[in-house]
């Protein structure tokens, strides 16, 4: 019987093994598509639910030296010591509201992004409390329509406040940055001219006086197939945790890829029940015959999606099977086929495939959704356990 075992030896009901020499493979890769560009690693969102500081530090490892993440409270802990990282990496944060921890941001040296006036105005008056400049990356709106300032008088009035601010030592312009909307789907007409208003931006902003450090546009998709994308720098997220952007781009084997994270959990139990039994609430799956059941301890609140329901695959004993009836909150219930394996046995959600096991990529097809979002959802009440397959630990 192959339990879910941890470190110390004792079950667990599930797990997320995160496997560190993937993501500093997954790393490599992505460096070599842009040998001329630094690397950010984005490692919001608890590094795409596999854990922000480990991650972090072996993407550092890997050459990384940049961090992004979207709050600024994801970058101040990993500038906290207990995150293990080297003091001269860069940290970037980019999702800002009025009143946010702008003075703790510059005390710790964060790159922070700006998209208006009102951030600029909050960042000088905490530069001026914290006796140091800040360290601002201006954003623009080039398409996306998300954030980011938008061109024409609002670009200007964003420049041109930046560069007072500049003058008075209260901030210094390290970064003109956007973002695309479309990257993911090769071809998209929205693409080019994304770039070129990028790079009109851009030409505006230095022709004014701004000495960025880096200009940055491209995200994992764009790193992967767009080279006049790359810039001073490129900042892969989903890609780093081998997971593709798009199916449209490829598996990530054929991207050279490999997933990081695999999900598995104990069977709570397994019983043998007759044909015509209803199998969990509202009866969307009724047995079709004699059969046995396997009860895996997870459900919509550790992430598992509930939209999987009656289309989820799992990896018993070899055997791909898929979720019978609804996923509940802690629980759902999987059809063994007359198979009896016992409970403690390991029931595997997805991973990077080698042993037939579901990947992250059919849990999002089944759910209707995205890979992201398969692997971001897992929630804390999953322990991620950590290996390194490139050492043996």
């Amino acid at each position: 019987m192959n339990e879910t075992v941890a470190p110390g030896g004792a079950a667990l009901r599930a797990r997320a093994e995160i496997d560190l020499a993937a993501v500093r493979a997954n790393v490599e890769v992505l460096r070599a598509q842009a040998p001329g560009a630094a690397f950010m690693a984005v490692v919001k969102a608890d590094g795409y639910g596999h854990g922000a500081a480990p991650c972090a530090r072996a993407a550092v490892e890997a050459g990384a030296t940049w961090l992004g993440t979207a709050t600024p409270q994801e970058a101040l802990a990993l500038r906290a010591p207990g995150a293990g990282l080297p003091d001269d990496v860069r940290i970037m944060c980019w999702l800002w509201t009025p009143g946010g921890p702008w003075r703790e941001a510059v005390e710790a040296g964060l790159d922070v992004s700006l998209s208006g006036m009102w951030a600029l105005d909050e960042v000088t008056e905490a530069a001026r409390l914290a006796g140091r400049p800040a360290r601002v990356q201006l954003k623009a709106d080039t398409g996306l329509g998300r954030g980011g300032c938008q061109p024409g008088d609002d670009w200007t009035e964003l420049v041109e406040g930046a560069l007072r601010a500049e003058a008075e030592g209260l901030v210094r312009v390290t970064g003109l940055w956007s973002h695309l909307a479309c990257a993911d789907e090769p071809g998209h007409p929205s693409i080019a001219p994304q770039l070129t208003r990028f790079r009109e931006m851009i030409a505006y902003a230095q022709g004014r006086g701004v000495d960025p450090e880096v200009r940055h546009i491209a995200n994992s998709p764009a790193t992967l197939t767009l080279p006049e994308s790359h810039f001073d720098l490129v900042r892969p997220g989903i890609a780093m945790y081998g997971v593709s952007p798009s199916p449209g781009i490829g598996t990530p084997a054929d991207l050279g890829l490999r997933p990081a994270m695999t999900l598995s959990a104990s069977l709570a139990l397994v019983k043998h029940v007759p044909g015509g039994h209803g199998v969990s609430y509202g009866h969307h799956y009724v047995t079709p015959g004699a059969t046995t059941l396997g009860l895996v301890p997870l459900g919509y609140a550790d992430g598992i999606p509930r939209h999987a329901s009656s289309a989820g695959p799992v990896l018993v004993e070899g055997k791909w099977r898929t979720v019978a009836g609804r996923v509940a909150m802690d629980q759902f219930v999987v059809d063994l086929g007359g198979d009896d394996p016992g409970p403690g046995a390991e029931a595997v959600l997805f991973g990077p495939g080698d042993r037939g096991e579901p990947t992250a990529e059919d849990w999002a097809q089944a759910a209707g959704t995205i890979g992201y979002e398969i692997v971001t959802r897992i929630g804390s009440r999953v322990p991620r356990v950590y290996v390194d397959e490139g050492s043996g630990t």
